[in-house]
């Protein structure tokens, strides 16, 4: 089979989403054409592997729950629900609008804004926490100051990838910190990873132009149409519910993010960096849960019975997200046996003048993390391919690494397969594709700008 077989499944994924605007069958349809390759590549005929497609492609699935971390993020994306729904059904978002917006925290949109921008930028111990507080923080408030949910889901996705690298106190440094030890470069694996902190172009661009968004309120584009429609229609309903006490929202919303440092710090026997993040934004989540259930059940408002159907029914609302997860962790997991990012990789690996190494390795990050879905699976495969470039050649390596880190980075943002648009379109409330076509246009700009970074470091660096 030839390799360039192994881009197909992504390419019909991406094809299917943007003709057919159904992520979930585009996601099977690639994982079944995933599937299908395989079984060729096992030896198969093309009429057995036809019949054995479906049943490889149900037990793909089935195996995404072999993996404990996999099965956290799911659970945690249903229990996100249930919080939700309480936050809301309490009354809570409304009280704490109100708060704020009395408080003159946020008086306008600008200042709306800088609060979910900020919020991203606080909690940088784990993305999906950053995306889903910072979310939770601003939905109401967006809709009070008529800003489009798409406009949050671009504001939070763009803000907690690019700080969570950036800001490597936290399981992004870790994990990179674990793949870099196995090199045996002059400096110090720590050393190289701070370095690369100025060099990472495209996570600071990206800040950049979110914080310029915010300031302005200028939007381009796909979301200036979304700010549009909003004025006519403008129905997301978190503002529906009459107030109550600001606490119902509040003390749930502190407990996740404390509960998180915490479980963070638990699970890594007192190290923040060794701390496992499926496990403590799990468990944070259910805390909060569980912390809301009690708030509303003392309130006398709400019984137990009122209580268990507001937690299934928020979790209902987000099953269509959770099972896009659950098919993307799928996709990616066979993607990576049939090696497309391996190939991608090779390509780029290839007869190389040197000077342009960083830049066509911030590419091949951008096109494995778009095609497969996921960034750190992206460092995995890259960086065992940088790093000996580095040994052989002589290369910078924090100019490498860092070029490795934000392409990883600048795919997932543009890709419509990945798991973190798909929290982030559920933190916000926004339609994952409609996030995907309004974040597109600014990642693409801070892309293009990073291409051209790279380009002039590496003339000038490497020669």
């Amino acid at each position: 089979m030839s390799d360039w077989l192994t881009l197909l499944p992504p390419i019909l994924a991406i094809v299917v989403v943007f003709w057919r605007k159904e992520v979930i069958l585009a996601l099977l349809l690639a994982l079944f054409c995933s599937e299908l390759l395989l079984l060729s590549q096992a030896g198969s005929s093309v009429l057995v592997a036809a019949g054995l497609g479906g049943v490889e492609t149900l037990e793909r699935i089935v195996k995404v729950f072999e993996s404990p971390g996999n099965g956290r993020i799911l659970i945690f994306s249903l229990m996100v629900g249930a919080l939700l729904a309480y936050m809301r059904e309490s009354g809570g978002v409304t009280a704490l609008v109100e708060k704020l917006v009395g408080a003159g925290v946020a008086k306008n949109q600008r200042q709306v804004g800088l609060l979910s921008f900020g919020t991203g930028v606080v909690v940088f111990i784990e993305s999906n926490l950053s995306v889903l507080t910072a979310g939770i923080v601003s939905r109401g408030l967006f809709d009070r100051f008529k800003m489009s949910r798409a406009r949050l889901a671009y504001i939070i996705d763009s803000t907690s990838a690019p700080v969570c690298i950036l800001i490597l106190l936290n399981g992004w440094g870790a994990y990179v910190l674990g793949m870099l030890g196995t090199y045996p470069t002059e400096q110090s694996a720590v050393s190289i990873l701070i370095g690369t902190i100025p060099l990472n172009f495209y996570a600071l661009f990206t800040l950049a132009v979110v914080l310029f968004t915010v300031l302005t309120g200028k939007v381009f584009g796909p979301m200036k149409q979304s700010e549009q429609e909003l004025r006519q229609i403008h129905d997301h309903g978190e503002l529906e519910i009459p107030a109550s006490k600001a606490r119902f929202m509040a003390w749930p919303l502190l407990t996740m993010v404390f509960g998180m440092l915490g479980f963070m710090l638990w699970t890594g026997n007192g190290q923040l960096t060794e701390g496992d993040g499926s496990k403590s934004v799990l468990y944070a989540t259910t805390l909060a849960c569980l912390l809301a259930y009690v708030l509303m059940l003392h309130s006398r408002r709400f019984s137990h019975k009122q209580l268990v159907e507001i937690g299934f029914k928020g979790m209902g609302e987000l099953l269509p997200l959770v099972t896009i997860v659950l098919l993307s962790l799928a996709l990616g997991s066979s993607l990576k046996q049939l090696g497309t990012g391996n190939f991608i990789a090779g390509l780029v690996a290839d007869s190389l003048p040197m000077f342009l190494i960083p830049a066509l390795l911030f590419l091949a990050g951008a096109l494995i993390s778009f095609t497969t879905g996921t960034s750190w699976g992206t460092f995995a495969i890259l960086i065992p391919i940088g790093m000996p470039l580095v040994l052989n050649l002589g290369l910078p390596p924090e100019l490498v690494l860092a070029a490795i880190l934000g392409g990883g980075v600048f795919g997932d943002h543009c890709s419509p397969i990945s798991d973190t648009t798909a929290v982030s379109s559920l933190a916000s409330g926004c339609d994952l594709l409609e996030h995907v076509r309004t974040q597109l246009p600014y990642a693409i700009f801070c892309g293009a700008l990073t291409l051209l970074a790279y380009l002039l470091a590496g003339l000038f660096w490497i020669g």
